[in-house]
């Protein structure tokens, strides 16, 4: 597996591509999932993402696994993509998403067979053991028909980004009502703005993100 999990900052982004496409930004067939966004589709940020790996040279390709309508369409799907960057939002509608049709087995397969997978934000705690450490920064009844909280289990950790509440809406305070909530069911991981997870089959390295 190659998995490169965001918590804000993405300068490690094009260096992670460069080394698992071995091609240039214009050339990398880049596939960007959106459905984290859906519920903000009114809000002045939610292209941020994108905006920034247009910055980078990269021309995004928008899959929203909520129109995806089988298994089978979407393994098509990731096929004819060098890598998967999976934007930050609302982490229970995106697991919601991912879980129709049984889309997350499709990703799960797709990845562990060496889809490089780019997760920012609510894109990385799912790639985690579990979600339910962020109920107190996202919404879980934003998704009322998703009861199952385990992440797709990429790393064996519960992922909380933002965790040096640098962002407005994740300030310290709640950052650590969440450690002393969850801290003792969950294995944390606690993810500063300014850093990222890089997974290299079982080997997790915290790096720098600005």
């Amino acid at each position: 597996m190659n998995l490169l999990l965001l918590s804000w900052g993405a300068s490690a982004v094009p260096g992670f591509l460069a080394d698992h496409t071995g091609k240039e930004p214009g050339d990398v067939r880049l596939g960007y999932l959106n459905d984290a966004m859906l519920p903000y589709q009114n809000e002045e940020f939610v292209e941020i993402d994108r905006y920034r790996l247009i910055d980078f040279g990269y021309r995004p390709i928008t899959v929203t696994a909520r129109d995806v309508p089988t298994a089978e369409s979407f393994a098509d799907i990731l096929d004819g993509l060098d890598a998967l960057y999976v934007c930050g939002g609302e982490t229970f509608v995106l697991l919601d998403h991912l879980r129709r049709n049984s889309l997350a087995d499709v990703l799960i397969d797709k990845v562990r067979d060496g889809l490089p997978y780019i997760g920012l934000s609510a894109g990385a705690v799912i790639a985690g053991a579990s979600i339910e450490p962020v109920s107190t920064m996202d919404d879980p009844t934003s998704a009322p028909g998703l009861s199952d909280y385990r992440g797709l289990c990429f790393v064996g950790t519960s992922i909380i980004p933002h965790a040096d509440g640098r962002i407005e809406l994740f300030p310290p305070e709640l950052i650590a009502d969440t450690v002393r909530e969850y801290s003792p069911r969950f294995d944390l991981t606690l993810l500063h703005d300014d850093q990222a997870l890089l997974v290299s089959g079982d080997e997790v390295t915290v790096v720098e993100s600005r």
